[in-house]
């Protein structure tokens, strides 16, 4: 069974007081959208994600997600439509030819399980079609101006979420006689074939991100997360400065007349991020996942070996929550490649820049780096979540 997943973040709006939409705003270190992403591609019945986003952010969101090794699965990214429907349609027209499973999953419902989302793909596979949907507890009124109509009885009333889930050829089928219509879900499209649609039982964690409470209520929910499980990793890297090398720090180069000795580009702040993010994850050490005296990493650009890490951690459900850095070293000034550095790093890893520190510290002339002999570096890493048994 080849599953595809289409996640609509074309209607997002500029919402909550962002120009770029509210999928773009900061949740546990890291935008709305990459959250959702992630979630899904954790999954291992997902195998193909497609991103759909308003035409104006398609080429932004292709670069972004180019520099994230993290996000294998986003095969494609298109430019959505005016309507919610139209989004899902064009992403439809690019799906995998072996695709037998297409699963719609909004972009502002960050929080959706791995459970849940095997659930819905497991009925829509036997069902033809499965929607995940709570049972409504409140009363609810039918209402016309400012006057009750009726009270519609609340035990056969679900509010449905995402995901929804269907055999490729089913919902193709609803989008082809959908054509001049409109509906506010995909399941609903369905319906109008004559489809029978199965319920999952949603989950009250899947929020869908619309109001300002709603972003606040995820925080929440990501920050008991945090308590939940967290992970400490310490790292440290020294290299000796030698003349006729670049000096790279933090994958950013750096005006020296000395560069760091090694067989990659010796880069000491990420080598030290690399060992505390392994560490914190209970992973083997940087030497073993790249050992030194393989050829294939002879002058690598030690950033792109720091997404590979980012991206093995990721698999296995850690997310970054906080990555801190001390360059020890006498020169030169490193406070204005500080930014650079942080946005570098930040890319290689899927988080905003505010959760990495980086500083500077010197030994006020004392030992190896007080003579200028070399450099070292040390690092703290801070890692959430994780998945069952690690």
């Amino acid at each position: 069974m080849y599953v595809s997943v289409i996640v609509p973040a074309a209607g997002s709006g500029r919402r909550m007081g962002r120009p770029e939409g509210k999928l773009a705003l900061d949740l546990g270190g890291k935008p709305v959208l990459l959250h959702t992403l992630e979630a899904l591609q954790r999954s291992p019945r997902v195998d193909e994600i497609v991103l759909v986003v308003r035409p104006e952010e398609e080429a932004g969101w292709r670069s972004r997600l180019a520099q994230l090794p993290g996000q294998r699965k986003v095969r494609r990214v298109v430019a959505g439509g005016e309507r919610r429907q139209d989004s899902v349609a064009r992403g439809l027209a690019v799906l995998d030819p072996r695709s037998s499973v297409v699963v719609v999953h909004d972009g502002a419902r960050p929080l959706v399980s791995r459970e849940l989302l095997h659930r819905t793909i497991e009925a829509a596979a036997e069902h033809g079609a499965a929607v995940a949907a709570m049972p409504v507890t409140d009363t609810v009124k039918e209402v016309s101006g400012e006057w009750v109509q009726r009270t519609l009885d609340r035990s056969r009333l679900w509010a449905a979420q995402t995901p929804q889930a269907f055999r490729t050829e089913v919902l193709r089928e609803a989008y082809a006689a959908a054509e001049e219509g409109e509906a506010t879900d995909d399941a609903a499209l369905v319906e109008r074939l004559g489809q029978r649609v199965r319920v999952v039982r949603g989950e009250g964690e899947n929020l869908k991100l619309t109001t300002r409470r709603d972003l606040e209520l995820a925080r929440m929910l990501v920050g008991k997360e945090v308590v939940g499980m967290t992970r400490v990793g310490m790292g440290y890297d020294a290299h000796r400065l030698v003349s006729g090398r670049p000096l790279i720090l933090g994958g950013v180069r750096v005006e020296h007349p000395w560069g760091l000795e090694g067989h990659s580009d010796a880069d000491v702040l990420v080598h030290a991020a690399m060992d505390a993010l392994l560490g914190a994850a209970g992973e083997e050490d940087i030497g073993s996942h790249f050992p030194p005296e393989d050829p294939r990493f002879r002058g690598a650009d030690s950033v792109e070996l720091l997404g590979r890490v980012g991206a093995l951690l990721s698999g296995k459900g850690w997310r970054l929550a906080n990555l801190d850095l001390t360059l020890l070293a006498e020169r030169p000034r490193l406070a204005p490649y500080v930014p650079a550095i942080k946005a570098r790093l930040g890319a290689a890893l899927g988080v905003s820049g505010g959760v990495i520190g980086v500083k500077a510290t010197t030994t006020e002339g004392m030992g190896w780096v007080g003579r200028g002999e070399g450099m070292a570096a040390l690092a703290v890493a801070l890692l959430v979540g994780g998945l069952p048994g690690m």
